[in-house]
């Protein structure tokens, strides 16, 4: 793991995802699926369950029976006709998430493995360091991939820092595909996803402009804190996560609804510091204890009142553009943090 490098990647956000959107308009990489599954079942750990469990939401509030799983529940659904299968790997060596697909190995449920390296081994491909080069071309390139029925590749590239950061945004993009795919709403992805890639653009360039405060205001004794709406859980969980896995500061993250029965007991007795992301139909009532004990808000993607500051960005308004493009507020603290200590 390397600052600089985690750093790098972050500030190739933006071209990663034109060259997925480009990719997804070629080619639609879920065309091999079963239609209309009966079931979808997602598996991960960390960034990969993060991103699943909002794809899970989604499905479900569009009428289909969806769920995502610790990859390493000891119980979940049995292999059953009609289940469509989701491990998620950036990797694709995930202990936990091979362990788990070992069950549908086979049939007959429908593996489709979402991992960041290709499904075969071509040698050295671009962005990629050497994937098992004693393997022929054509041979699986990781043991996610050899066990799958199909591999959708996340094309996010080497991410040379050793953090998942482009990995998890990819995902998200992808599975927001997938869900149009079965929901067949003929939704345009590929120009959500360019509208993130300028959102995230306009976040990197005008980062002098909002991160030294945003800094300031988070460096607490007590840990970061991160508030997101059930439907954008994910940004909370990985803008947590990054706080933890780079820097090494205590982070944790609280759904808005339910932080009025879990976390508001912390604002009375620690200095409490917030990244929250509005959007919650609770926003002011987490905010009314907020402003009743005095703690530190930073609200991103829109106007909070009594927030301590705002970082806003292009297409802010706009939920999906979000949920793919607010966790780099985070990042990019974790990064700059992480660099000082080094």
């Amino acid at each position: 793991m390397n600052p600089e490098l985690y750093l790098s990647d972050l500030e190739s956000k933006p071209d990663a995802l034109a060259n997925l959107a480009d990719a997804l308009t070629a080619e639609d990489p879920f065309e091999n699926l079963p239609e209309s599954p009966a079931r979808v079942l997602f598996l991960g750990m960390g960034s990969s369950r993060y991103a699943a469990g909002v794809a899970a939401l989604r499905l479900r509030a569009a009428g289909i029976d969806a769920y995502a799983d610790y990859a390493s529940a000891a119980a979940t659904y049995p292999p059953s006709p009609g289940t469509l299968v989701v491990p998620i790997s950036a990797t694709g060596g995930s202990r936990e998430t091979l362990d788990a697909v070992e069950r549908y190995a086979g049939g007959p449920a429908f593996v489709a493995a979402l991992t960041n390296f290709p499904p075969t081994n071509p040698g050295r491909p671009p962005g990629f360091p050497p994937t098992n080069p004693g393997r022929p071309p054509g041979a699986p390139a990781s043991p996610l991939a050899a066990g799958a029925d199909q591999v959708i590749p996340m094309r996010a590239g080497e991410e040379r820092g050793g953090v998942a950061c482009r990995t998890f945004q990819h995902t998200l993009a992808l599975l927001l595909a997938l869900e149009a795919k079965l929901t067949g709403t003929g939704r345009d992805v590929p120009a959500l996803i360019r509208r993130s890639a300028e959102a995230t653009a306009d976040l990197l360039d005008r980062r002098d402009e909002w991160l030294p405060l945003v800094m300031e205001l988070l460096d607490g004794p007590h840990g970061v804190y991160t508030i997101a709406p059930a439907e954008r859980l994910s940004s909370a969980e990985q803008s947590a996560l990054m706080v933890r896995e780079g820097p090494r500061r205590p982070a944790d993250a609280c759904e808005t609804g339910d932080w009025a029965h879990v976390d508001v007991y912390l604002t009375k007795t620690l200095d409490y510091r917030a990244l929250f992301f509005p959007g919650s139909r609770y926003d002011a009532q987490a905010m009314d204890w907020v402003r009743e004990r005095g703690s530190t808000v930073i609200a991103v993607g829109a106007e909070v009142k009594d927030a301590a500051a705002t970082v806003r960005y292009a297409y802010d308004d706009d939920p999906d553009v979000a949920l793919l493009t607010e966790t780099l507020v985070a990042e990019l603290v974790a990064a700059y943090w992480w660099a000082d200590q080094v």
